[in-house]
């Protein structure tokens, strides 16, 4: 059975996408612990990210750079913090999450609650930094 990644890879559920290769998929999460909190997933179906081949893991890390610079420069923060959990969901992802201390990616704490327009938006200017 499919993940919910893998439906909103396909473009099955929508998402405020960020960027995709042939590989990957990087997109907002819809319970993000800061704005421009971004999701990024191969797109092979995969559930634990050490499970992923070297070539896969080490390309899955040189696109999440990409995207992690374009939010730093969309989103004002001191970092981009970067964490896996794969608990959540069985796809291997990674979170790019925008930080000013050590507490901003706490996952126990209150997620934002943002309108479909401000998630558009954040998404947009990330995108036009990529």
């Amino acid at each position: 059975m499919a993940t919910i990644f893998t439906s909103i890879i396909k473009g099955e559920i929508s998402s405020y996408k960020i960027a995709e290769d042939e590989n990957y998929f990087a997109f907002l999460d819809i319970h993000p612990l800061a704005k421009g909190h971004t999701l990024v997933v191969p797109k092979q179906e995969t559930d634990y990210l050490f499970d992923l081949d070297e070539d896969l893991l080490a390309g899955m890390m040189v696109f999440a750079k990409r995207i992690a610079l374009a939010i730093d420069k969309s989103v004002k923060c001191k970092r981009v913090g970067v964490a896996v959990l794969g608990l959540e969901v069985p796809h291997a992802h990674i979170h790019l999450i925008p930080i000013n201390d050590l507490s901003d990616i706490n996952f126990a704490r209150p997620k934002l609650k943002l309108k479909p327009e401000e998630f558009e938006a954040i998404a947009a200017k990330i995108r036009s930094n990529i």
